[in-house]
């Protein structure tokens, strides 16, 4: 016995394909058409600009594409564009206040933790974060916390370097 259909122009609704999303993106409001199988990172990148978020691994192992969204480090790669909705984002982007670099930024220059840079965004948003929940943290801290990051260039003793530097010009 097959199921009874529902009269012509009655049923679920088709799925929708594209919605409308709100947030805060580094202090501003946006407001934006994004399709539902878009990532936050496509978002960023390609339809705002925003191309300080690297995309690399593309499934939340590498770090790269960390942004901050309500404060909390996430992988931009994996997360729905359509999830950003109502939330405030801030990306690297979003942390110098003109031509003045934050001091995590200015850390990682002055500890030449940058070499090829593309890692270095994401270590950069881990850094804020980290920051802003332990501002005294030490070498351990750094290590656990900074864990799903990568990268091929530095050996991460100037990262480490950078983040502690960071700290000491911060930390209250």
């Amino acid at each position: 016995m097959t199921e009874p259909r529902p009269p012509e122009g009655e049923g679920p609704a088709p799925a929708a394909t594209s919605v409308v999303i709100a947030f805060r993106l580094n202090g501003r409001r946006v407001e934006t058409l994004a399709p539902v199988r878009l990532t936050a990172a496509e978002l960023l990148r390609d339809q705002l600009g925003l191309t300080g978020t690297k995309v690399s691994c593309g499934i939340q192992v590498c770090g790269a594409c960390t942004v901050l969204v309500d404060g909390a480090p996430a992988s931009s790669c994996c997360l729905l564009a359509v999830d950003l909705d109502g939330t405030e984002v801030v990306t690297v982007e979003g942390l110098a206040q003109g031509r003045e670099l934050h001091p995590v930024q200015e850390a990682f220059a002055a500890a030449n933790a940058l070499q090829c840079g593309y890692c270095t965004p994401g270590f950069v948003m881990m850094t804020v974060a980290l920051l802003a929940a332990d501002p005294r943290p030490d070498r351990a801290a750094v290590r656990e916390w900074l864990d799903g990051n990568l990268c091929r260039c530095t050996g991460y003793a100037p990262i480490e370097t950078a983040v502690i530097l960071a700290a000491e010009r911060t930390a209250p």
